[in-house]
């Protein structure tokens, strides 16, 4: 376990996973009771066996194995490897598209369930059970796999992100980020999430007089970034790399690095398609997340150089007096400060100081 937050006991939060194995399970079956997976493979194929039937996993895909059903893993192409977010409160859905209307973003069309299939054997099979945080095993005399039928709503399901219908401006400044969203667990409180998963999928960027990468922001949602694979396009500077992550907690300030600004801010503003080889995801969650000590110290993987690589260098570009008010500026002709789309003098990406 890397990260989470919440109570698994009340079904309330989340969890959040590095996986990794070498070698396919062989009569044996996991389950969890403490909340729904969501499989994000960063590295080698994966087929699952359900309760309900198979599902063939790719990277550049996602699973989702509701709480309670049983599976096994199987790795075709070799070792496997990927981010696994564990949702305590509820189920996912698609988000509400409000005035988008009736399509775009993820179709519900494109998501696929099991290929119904079942095995009558009578064998030994290990069970292992998430419990409470917990692993527990026992064994018994049949396959777990063994369903002859079934219907309902309560399934696995699959989603290749290439089908995902990306939408944007096709004007000036940036959309709020939700409109990468894929899927949605909302909490109790509107307009936000106990987790979402919203992906930076292959887009065109047409935005005039804009800094096209993302803005420096504080949110009050928690930000897990993961890499599937290529480059990100706002840390061009390294340190993100595929299979590794970074973690903006909630009201971190946070951004492009220092080399993303600095080729954004002068980079000729025509029709630009991004993240071609490249696929970034994101678990966000109005909770507080908080590391594991496997995270934060045992893995040993943290980058330690990650600020002072990434915003340190920035420069500052201001040269304006050193206090001012708004109540206390002169009108020029009724006009506000900063340009025709009511952006204030500010550190070159388009904020207002």
């Amino acid at each position: 376990m890397l990260a989470g937050a919440g109570d698994i006991t009340t079904k309330t939060g989340l969890g959040i996973y590095i996986y990794t194995a070498g070698k396919s399970m062989e009569n044996e079956a996991m389950y969890s009771a403490d909340g729904d997976f969501l499989i994000v493979p960063q590295q080698g194929d994966m087929d699952l066996q359900t309760e309900m039937g198979y599902l063939y996993v790719r990277p550049q895909e996602i699973v989702v194995i509701p709480r309670g059903i049983r599976f096994t893993v199987r790795c075709p192409t070799g070792s496997i490897r990927g981010y696994i977010l564990e949702l305590y409160s509820g189920h996912f859905n698609l988000p509400e598209l409000g005035p988008i209307g009736s399509n775009c973003l993820a179709n519900a069309r494109d998501f696929e369930a099991p290929v119904a299939a079942y095995e009558d054997v009578d064998e030994d099979y290990t069970i292992f059970c998430k419990f409470d945080g917990q692993l527990f095993s026992t064994v018994q005399n049949h396959s777990p796999f063994d369903v002859v039928a079934w219907h309902g709503t309560y399934y696995p399901y699959k989603y290749d992100l290439g089908k995902f219908n990306t939408i944007g401006s096709v004007s000036f400044d940036h959309p709020d980020p939700s409109i990468y969203t894929v899927l949605t667990a909302p909490s109790d409180r509107p307009g936000t999430a106990i987790a979402d998963f919203v992906i930076f999928p292959s887009r065109w960027l047409v935005q005039e007089d804009t800094f096209r990468p993302p803005w420096y922001h504080r949110n009050t949602m928690s930000e897990f970034m993961g890499l599937i694979c290529g480059s990100y396009d706002a840390k061009e500077g390294g340190g993100f790399q595929p299979a590794g992550a970074s973690l903006h907690n909630t009201m971190s300030a946070h951004g492009p690095d220092a080399l993303t600004y600095e080729k954004a801010s002068n980079v000729e503003l025509k029709p630009t398609k991004v993240s071609t080889k490249s696929l970034a995801f994101m678990f966000e969650s109005c909770m507080m997340i908080g590391l594991t000590d496997w995270g934060l110290k045992e893995c040993r993987k943290v980058q330690q150089t990650y600020n002072r690589e990434s915003w340190v260098p920035l420069k500052k570009f201001f040269n304006g007096p050193k206090q001012g008010r708004a109540d206390l500026l002169p009108l020029h002709n009724g006009k506000k400060n900063g340009n025709e789309n009511g952006n204030g003098n500010g550190n070159g990406n388009g904020n207002g100081n």
